[in-house]
């Protein structure tokens, strides 16, 4: 295991067990979320970095008892949390290197990846690793239940120019991985970026 993976490991091994309670109030934003990014019954989609599961219900609520729903997370005991909460009964968990994902390509319609990008090794290798298990025009959300300026107060810091979840620098990253992105919102509530899955030589 890499350098940056032992330390996602650690940090989120050291947070599973009080995570859902340290953030209570979160559930209805990632409702909104997943209700904006127009899955369909049927679909099949990943929560990519999915922690404690709190994606998973929406998720299965939004592509119904057809659909496929997995979660991937690099971290045994979010998984085991996710456990505790009992929402492996909403989608399959997998123990799993996002950016090395145990999938076939063109796999998926959609992935949902909450608070992923800032713990991405390699962004731009990573975000095309993403675009490969999801078909042409399938779906990539990037999602936090806050904003990055409501984010940055709660840690303590200032958001700098360099910030991946800028507009300005996550539009051509994406460009650069295989995505096109549609939307964008970064409120003091949410920050929500929508992209489709396009022309890898674009």
């Amino acid at each position: 295991m890499s350098d940056d993976h032992t330390h996602v490991q650690k940090f989120f091994t050291a947070r599973a067990t009080d995570w859902d309670t340290r953030f209570p109030d979160d559930g209805p934003a990632y409702t909104a979320a997943v209700a904006d990014i127009g899955l369909r019954t049927g679909d099949r989609v990943l929560d990519a970095g999915c922690g404690t599961g709190r994606a998973l219900p929406p998720l299965r609520a939004a592509v119904g008892p057809s659909g496929v729903v997995l979660g991937a997370d690099l971290t045994p005991a979010m998984l085991d949390a996710a456990v505790r909460a009992r929402r492996h009964r909403e989608g399959r968990l997998l123990l799993a290197d996002v950016t090395a994902l145990p999938l076939r390509s063109a796999a998926l319609d959609a992935v949902f990846a909450a608070g992923l990008i800032s713990h991405l090794p390699r962004p731009e290798q990573n975000l095309r690793e993403l675009a490969r298990v999801v078909r042409p025009d399938g779906v990539l959300a990037l999602f936090h239940p806050i904003g990055r300026a409501a984010l940055a107060a709660r840690q303590g810091r200032r958001i700098t120019p360099d910030d991946l979840r800028a507009e300005h620098n996550l539009r051509p990253l994406l460009a650069r991985s295989g995505w096109r992105m549609t939307s964008y919102v970064d409120e003091n509530t949410r920050f929500l970026a929508v992209a489709v899955r396009g022309d890898r030589s674009s």
